[in-house]
């Protein structure tokens, strides 16, 4: 069996942070390797999830079901599924709740659950299972505090460092060669003057 105790800090109110971990499509995203299913009559869904253990890969389909007690910010999980090859069962339940934190428009989400497998990957889940609950806890968090927090991840609109400056050094030559050159020289004369090889410097 695998034992679940974890508490995470987040810097944002507890209403908001209701908000993203009551929403299963939210809470998926904040999972590495998690995908959200179907939606079934009762309420339950269906999930799926790939756990890496060192070099390899396990993939489990589950069948999940939520239970939401909004007035006290609580929520109780239960899942039960298997992995891709049907050799390996699993049954889950955890109950997780959201508290006002240390500081003013913070929040603390406490998480208890267990895991109960059966099979011939349990003893190789077990095994690792303190390792791999610490990392993807590390993971659930920082990107629960980003979506809380209404953060987006996005590219730098630019490459930084050599990269950039050549970036925009080509960025330049493009532009001006849309556009006539006020001393009437032709695009390609400014083009080439721009980086530095002006054929009347080199005589």
């Amino acid at each position: 069996m695998i034992s679940i105790a974890e508490e995470i800090a987040v810097p944002s109110p507890p209403k908001r942070v209701w908000e993203v971990v009551s929403d299963p499509s939210e809470v998926v995203a904040c999972i590495n390797g998690a995908e959200l299913g179907a939606a079934h009559d009762d309420g339950s869904f269906d999930g799926t999830l790939v756990v890496k253990f060192g070099a390899m890969k396990v993939s489990f389909a589950a069948r999940v079901a939520l239970d939401l007690t909004e007035s006290d910010h609580e929520g109780r999980l239960s899942a039960r599924g298997r992995d891709g090859q049907g050799g390996t069962r699993f049954t889950a339940r955890a109950k997780f709740r959201v508290t006002e934190g240390e500081g003013p428009g913070d929040s603390r989400v406490n998480v208890l659950g267990e895991v109960q497998l059966n099979g011939r990957l349990a003893p190789l889940v077990e095994s690792g299972a303190g390792a791999m609950v610490s990392r993807m806890t590390r993971e659930f968090s920082a990107e629960l505090i980003q979506r809380c927090a209404g953060v987006e991840v996005r590219a730098p609109a630019h490459p930084a460092g050599l990269i950039g400056r050549l970036h925009a050094w080509w960025t330049r030559i493009l532009t001006r060669r849309q556009k006539p050159s006020p001393s009437g020289e032709s695009a390609t004369a400014a083009a080439t003057k721009e980086a530095g090889n002006d054929p009347a410097q080199a005589q």
